[in-house]
């Protein structure tokens, strides 16, 4: 037989008072008016007993059940979007919730599945988070379920949690502008079905125009713009390779993404080129590679971290915004910028 579970009354009737009393203390009510020789008794009897409150009852009294749902499709599981989750547990600690995550895989069986298992275990809202940001597809779910989009966006539930991509493009500008750079420089990653399809990406079309826009303001063009399709190391290395078979001019990158860069870095070793002496290399993301590479790349970072804490507070908040919450990007400068005439 499994041992019974002490309650409540379990743990008045050690301290010698009564149910509602022993109840006030462990709740942690400041109106009590009892004395603190009855706060510790009920505090000593509840740790001999090994009391813990009945969550499930304390739920249906209260309508919370201290809970969150935080259903994504890989980002527990892979070290890209790991800050995410880490942000929101943070958060939801601090608030006093658990959370609750179910990854599927982005398997559309598997997130209707996820739905039904928290709200089964009527958590006190969701959150809904991807690894790459885009429009995502979300099954229907009662109206009365809070729900934030984290690193996502969806039509029934505008309440979200971005990166603010728009500032973070007239960042990178900004980081060649203020070291010289003017001309010369090329942008690797270009594309344009990313920038126009919100379920590739709600956020590539806001870093592009937020690099355009600086560029403009500061009068300057870029020199060349390398398209390719995807944003890994072995793209980056073919078009800077290609690009720099026919240009001989180029002092600065500016790529989309650190993968990019990665591979940048070795088709500019592979011409003779060292980052910063011949050529400058900015980009996105912060990868925890990033600082790896010699010299150390410097980038504008996305504030996963930030981005999850913000989806439990939104949540959680009593009121809470009608739309989109932008997070500011953090630049990391490290030692792969310098002046074109340094």
């Amino acid at each position: 037989m499994p041992p019974k579970r002490v309650t409540l009354a379990d743990v008045a009737r050690r301290a010698g008072l009564s149910t509602s009393a022993a109840s006030m203390i462990l709740n942690g009510r400041p109106d009590t008016r009892l004395s603190a020789d009855a706060h510790a008794r009920v505090n000593e009897a509840a740790a001999e007993l090994g009391y813990r409150p009945n969550v499930a009852a304390r739920g249906l009294r209260t309508d919370k059940t201290l809970t969150i749902g935080f259903i994504s499709d890989v980002v527990a599981t892979t070290r890209f979007a790991s800050g995410l989750i880490r942000g929101a547990l943070d958060a939801a600690q601090r608030a006093g919730h658990v959370i609750l995550v179910l990854e599927t895989g982005g398997d559309p069986a598997r997130e209707s599945e996820a739905i039904g298992a928290v709200l089964d275990r009527q958590v006190d809202g969701i959150i809904f988070a991807v690894m790459r940001a885009r429009e995502l597809f979300v099954p229907e779910i009662p109206s009365t379920t809070r729900v934030v989009m984290l690193n996502a966006t969806n039509k029934k539930h505008p309440v979200s949690v971005l990166p603010d991509e728009l500032t973070g493009g007239g960042s990178a500008v900004k980081l060649l502008a203020d070291a010289g750079h003017r001309e010369g420089i090329a942008l690797i990653g270009h594309n344009e079905e990313a920038e126009r399809d919100l379920f590739r990406s709600t956020t590539v079309a806001q870093r592009i125009t937020g690099i355009r826009a600086e560029m403009a303001a500061r009068g300057m063009r870029f020199a060349a713009e390398e398209s390719c399709w995807e944003w890994e190391p072995h793209h980056g290395y073919d078009v800077t390779h290609a690009l720099l078979e026919r240009r001989s001019d180029i002092r600065a990158l500016l790529c989309m993404n650190d993968r990019l860069a990665f591979g940048a870095y070795q088709a500019l070793a592979d011409h003779g080129l060292s980052v910063p002496h011949d050529v400058s290399v900015v980009s996105f993301d912060n990868d925890e590679l990033a600082s790896y590479l010699r010299p150390g790349l410097t980038t504008v970072g996305l504030p996963h971290e930030a981005m999850g804490r913000a989806s439990v507070e939104i949540l959680l908040a009593q009121r809470r915004p009608s739309d989109s919450r932008l997070i500011p990007m953090p630049v990391i400068e490290r030692r792969s910028v310098r002046s074109p005439a340094g």
